[in-house]
């Protein structure tokens, strides 16, 4: 990613703890992030903070983002839903790098409940660091993009 790019976080309350030791991660690295919320563990709906961050994507306020929940499910359907948005539900490094590699995802979606911290910092890393290869990738972005225009 590149340095001064803005990079958009948002998180429901079961994944607050999570988003706030990746905002750590990420400020250490000098990577400027503007978070979306929730900022309390008290009980609300992702889809209120999720969104906010896909929003980001789209208006090209934010380059890329990270979304936080409990199983990341309902985070990564929810920001799908966002015209331009490449979410990916990752588990681990290697899917991380291959959601960038293969389909230049801009959003990473977490889920708290099965990715630890220091395993989801990895994660962070290795998909901020992974480049889009393009080629065969590329046609196939196309015709999500093409299918999204006319549906």
């Amino acid at each position: 990613m590149e340095h001064n790019s803005l990079l958009a976080i948002a998180a429901d309350h079961r994944g607050l703890r999570l988003k706030e030791r990746i905002i750590q991660f990420l400020k250490a690295r000098k990577i400027r992030v503007c978070d979306f919320g929730t900022y309390s563990e008290e009980s609300c709906d992702y889809p209120d903070f999720i969104l906010k961050a896909a929003e980001a994507i789209k208006k090209k306020k934010a380059l890329r983002a990270i979304a936080i929940c409990h199983s990341g499910i309902g985070s990564a359907i929810a920001a799908n839903k966002v015209k331009g948005v490449r979410a990916a539900l990752v588990q681990n490094v290697k899917q991380a790098k291959l959601s960038r590699a293969h389909n230049d995802s801009n959003m990473l979606v977490l889920g708290s409940g099965f990715v630890k911290p220091a395993l989801a910092k990895k994660i962070v890393d290795a998909w901020l660091k992974t480049p889009f290869e393009g080629g065969r990738h590329l046609r196939r972005i196309r015709k999500i993009s093409s299918y999204e225009k006319n549906h």
